[in-house]
C-alpha cells in the first residue's frame, strides 16, 4: 500500500447529525472551549483539508488562532499555520476566498485531470492545483500529501470528503463532537452520505474517549491500528 498521512476527522454535528442549516449563515456547533481544543488539533497538524462546497459555503480561514501556538511552530521551523488543502472535481472557486487570501501558509488544490487547465487559469498566483486522476480520487491525494512530506492530515469537513474518506477505510481516527441541539432541516448536510462503510453492525468501530467540553460532548473513535491514543 502506498505511504500516506495519519488521517484525523474532525466534525462537529447536531443530534440529529447535521453539520449546518440550509440556510447561508453559518451555524455554530460548539462552544469556545472546544474552539480551542480545534485549535491545538490544528497546530500539531501539517496540514487542514477541508472540500470546496465547505470554502464556498463558509469561507473558513483555517488557520493556527493561538499566538502562543503559532509561535511555537515557528520556532520549530514551521509556518505558523499549516497547509491548507482543498479537493474539487470542478474547477469552481474563487480566488478571494479566506483559503486562498488569508495567511502566509501554502494552499494546495487537488482536482479532476479534466478540471485542471481551468483551475491553474483560475487559481495561478494563489496555490498550488494537483491534478489527482479522472476521477479526483482520495487515494492519489493522500498519497501526494506524504510525497510533499505531510504526516499528520487534519480533516475538517465537510460532509462529502468525510464519506469519500471513510468509505475508502483512509481514515485513521475520527474525533466526534455533538452538539445540545436539534437542526431537523433534512434539505442540509449531514455528517456523511450514503455509502459502504467498513464500520458496520459486523464491523463496530472501537470508542477510545468520551469528553465532556463545557455543554457538548466529544466522542474519539479508533478508525485504524494506526490510532495515536495521546
Amino acid at each position: 500500500m502506498p505511504e500516506r498521512p495519519y488521517v484525523l476527522l474532525s466534525c462537529g454535528m447536531s443530534i440529529d447529525g447535521y453539520l449546518d442549516t440550509s440556510a447561508s449563515k453559518r451555524l455554530l456547533l460548539s462552544n469556545a472551549a472546544d474552539f480551542d481544543r480545534v485549535d491545538a488539533e490544528r497546530a500539531a497538524s501539517d496540514a487542514i483539508l477541508v472540500g470546496a462546497s465547505t470554502i464556498r459555503k463558509d469561507d473558513p480561514r483555517l488557520l493556527v488562532r493561538s499566538p502562543e501556538r503559532r509561535a511555537d511552530r515557528v520556532s520549530r521551523g514551521l509556518p505558523a499555520s499549516p497547509t491548507k488543502v482543498t479537493v474539487t472535481s470542478h474547477a469552481d472557486l474563487d480566488c478571494n476566498a479566506s483559503f486562498f487570501t488569508v495567511g502566509e501558509t501554502e494552499k494546495l488544490v487537488y482536482c479532476a485531470s479534466e478540471a485542471v487547465p481551468e483551475a491553474s487559469a483560475r487559481l495561478s498566483g494563489v496555490a498550488t492545483v494537483v491534478d489527482a486522476g479522472q476521477p479526483c480520487t482520495m487515494h492519489h491525494v493522500l498519497e501526494d500529501l506524504h510525497g510533499r512530506g505531510v504526516r499528520r492530515l487534519m480533516v475538517e469537513g465537510g460532509g462529502t470528503v468525510h464519506t469519500q474518506l471513510l468509505t475508502a477505510d483512509l481514515a485513521d481516527e475520527l474525533q466526534l463532537v455533538v452538539a445540545p441541539f436539534f437542526v431537523g432541516d433534512s434539505a442540509a448536510c449531514r455528517f456523511v452520505g450514503d455509502g459502504d462503510f467498513p464500520w458496520n453492525p459486523e464491523r463496530r468501530a472501537t470508542l477510545a474517549e468520551v469528553r465532556q467540553i463545557d455543554d457538548v460532548v466529544m466522542l474519539r473513535y479508533a478508525l485504524s491500528s494506526r490510532f495515536e491514543r495521546g
